[in-house]
């Protein structure tokens, strides 16, 4: 199976994810991410237990590329702390940019958000792929 495929069936496969698109009873940080251009609309919800994120759900619509891309988000950062979160939205950047390459330890960090990489060389697709990451980055930022 070639990289595209895999890329599109796990694509698919997040963005269909009905568990993570859920309201969150008294949210510590809910943060909306809006993209005009095509009509992107996701709203990140957080709930903190002390510094760890106990739970996080969207709500809102997008398309596959920004729901996956939410959904993964989701997975990568429960039960982790807010400093932790904070390192994937940046290595999720970081990756995003192609600046320089991620180390293998850094990929592992991302887990299936790496597949984003692939977006990454499509301009017109990067503002669905980071729309959510961008919420969280508003989110830790206001931790501080």
């Amino acid at each position: 199976m070639n990289f595209e495929k895999i890329y599109q069936q796990t694509i698919l496969e997040y963005s269909n994810r009905k568990d993570l698109k859920k309201e969150i009873e008294n949210p510590d940080y809910v943060e909306r991410g809006h993209n005009p251009n095509c009509g992107d609309d996701l709203t990140l919800e957080v709930k903190l237990d002390g510094n760890i994120i106990e739970d996080a759900a969207f709500i809102g619509n997008g398309c596959a590329i920004s729901s996956a891309s939410t959904a993964m988000l989701i997975d990568l950062i429960k039960g982790k702390t807010m400093e932790e979160a904070e390192e994937k939205v940046n290595l999720f950047f970081k990756m995003m940019k192609q600046e320089e390459k991620l180390t293998s330890e850094e990929q592992k960090k991302l887990g299936d958000a790496v597949l984003m990489e692939y977006v990454a060389n499509m301009p017109a697709r990067i503002k669905c792929a980071t729309l959510s990451w961008h919420s969280l980055r508003v989110i830790t930022e206001k931790r501080k």
